[in-house]
């Protein structure tokens, strides 16, 4: 797959034992240059519910698809860059890692049956040290957009 600047699809590896499963998500010395965590959170979305499409000014985020089934939606939209979409099936049967940067447009929906969850580790705080910035987020599902997770 011929991806924009900046953004990165790596596949997960899932190693199995008696005691159960174990995946890195990242590491250290296979971030791109400059690229560092600030946060990490866990979410979990409904079965045929979307987060997104949103993008953000500054703050690059890091997912982890490792439960679930998810479309993975990434639009470019950063000016003087060629225009690009993409529908990746992530989660259980394809654990990846995306690294979405800023002004690439994403989203993803839960294609699946079940509620799954989602890592993510974004390299911003969100809304700021403190909580006291706003948040850098322009929520496409809220405004006249050309991206839609339909």
């Amino acid at each position: 797959m011929n991806l924009p600047v900046g953004v990165v699809i790596k596949s997960l590896s899932l190693f199995t034992d008696s005691r159960g499963k174990l995946s890195e998500l990242f590491r250290s010395d296979e971030l791109p240059d400059g690229f560092l965590p600030s946060m990490g959170y866990i979410s979990v979305t409904h079965p045929g519910i979307s987060r997104g499409p949103h993008e953000h000014t500054h703050q690059t985020d890091l997912f982890a698809f490792v439960d679930g089934d998810y479309e993975l939606r990434l639009w470019e939209n950063r000016p003087g860059f060629e225009p690009w979409e993409a529908r990746i099936l992530v989660g259980a049967n394809n654990p990846t890692a995306a690294i979405v940067p800023p002004g690439v447009v994403h989203g993803y929906k839960n294609v699946g049956t079940a509620d799954a969850y989602v890592l993510n580790f974004p390299d911003r705080l969100y809304g700021g040290p403190n909580r006291s910035e706003p948040v850098d987020e322009i929520r496409h599902e809220e405004i006249d957009s050309p991206y839609s997770m339909d």
